[in-house]
């Protein structure tokens, strides 16, 4: 940490996170970057990769990605091949997303590409402590979404 950083500062859980976040999200993006892809893509491509088809709606909620935002990614995921629309047979008024086979590779890639990433965020990090703090962070997220 920097010197300069007041005490105040560093002894705060809440500030390390908000630090750490900010380099976290840099490393997640610049590594999708060199592959010509956005963590919005991973995110939308591994939530249909685990749950199958479903709405854009659907979709925003498991990602937790905007609704505007996942129109936006899933334009692009579909201008690549990664992603398919279809009318909803149950309601026309709503598309149904379907994961290509191209999708599904590019799924492969993407993970890699995060995992590269983790371990580079992560890297000071033994595999317990990861494991410990990924736990931790689950902890928080649940309680902060009841």
């Amino acid at each position: 940490m920097d010197e300069q950083t007041p005490t105040a500062l560093t002894q705060l859980p809440s500030w390390l996170l908000t630090q750490n976040a900010a380099h976290a999200h840099r490393i997640v993006t610049e590594t999708f970057a060199t592959g010509g892809a956005r963590a919005y893509h991973f995110r939308l491509l591994a939530t249909l990769v685990e749950f199958g088809p479903a709405s854009q709606a659907t979709l925003g909620r498991r990602s937790s990605i905007d609704r505007s935002d996942v129109v936006a990614a899933l334009n692009e995921l579909e201008a690549d091949g990664y992603v398919e629309r279809s009318a909803d047979p149950a309601d026309g008024r709503r598309n149904v997303i379907t994961i290509t086979t191209a999708g599904k590779r590019q799924y492969k890639k993407l993970a890699t590409q995060i995992g590269k990433a983790q371990d580079e965020i992560f890297a000071p990090l033994s595999a317990t402590d990861r494991t410990r703090l990924t736990t931790i962070l689950g902890k928080l997220l649940a309680y902060h979404q009841q």
